[in-house]
């Protein structure tokens, strides 16, 4: 279960470095990960275990419908299959980094089965989202979530 959000850095080569107590759950099947690109303009990290149900489940949509072959086009389309180093550190792709407007400092928020990982400055709207959804409403399911 990936939990938490954490600011990272992106080294020169664009590489980011996994926090040690997420690489265990990451090295499954030998440390492959898949980073692709969200619609809400961040990136997601997958173990490959769980990105393939994701996958499959996006190839299955009509491709002649024009949202879903958007959709196939960003989710699919820039999906990057990458390893884990000996350092524990995973390539971020240029494209994705351009994509997500990832710079420097970046947010790896973790989401259970998988990590989004945002630009600083994306991150930051992010949270005044979240703190402005108290006088906006909460979305259906939500309203009796106790905390």
């Amino acid at each position: 279960m990936f939990q938490g959000a954490t600011a990272l850095n992106l080294d020169a080569k664009g590489r980011l470095a996994i926090p040690a107590r997420h690489r265990d759950a990451l090295a499954i099947d030998n440390g492959q990960l898949v980073l692709t690109a969200h619609p809400h303009g961040c990136c997601l990290v997958y173990p490959v275990p769980a990105w393939i149900p994701i996958r499959d489940q996006v190839l299955a949509k009509p491709s002649l419908d024009p949202q879903s072959a958007m959709l196939k086009r960003l989710l699919v389309g820039f999906a990057q299959d990458e390893a884990l180093d000996a350092a524990g550190r995973v390539l971020v792709a240029s494209s994705l980094r351009k994509f997500a407007g990832l710079d420097k400092q970046v947010w790896l928020v973790g989401q259970g089965t998988h990590f989004e990982l945002w630009s600083d400055e994306r991150w930051e709207k992010q949270q005044e989202a979240m703190l402005n959804l108290v006088n906006t409403g909460l979305p259906p399911g939500f309203e009796s979530l106790a905390l």
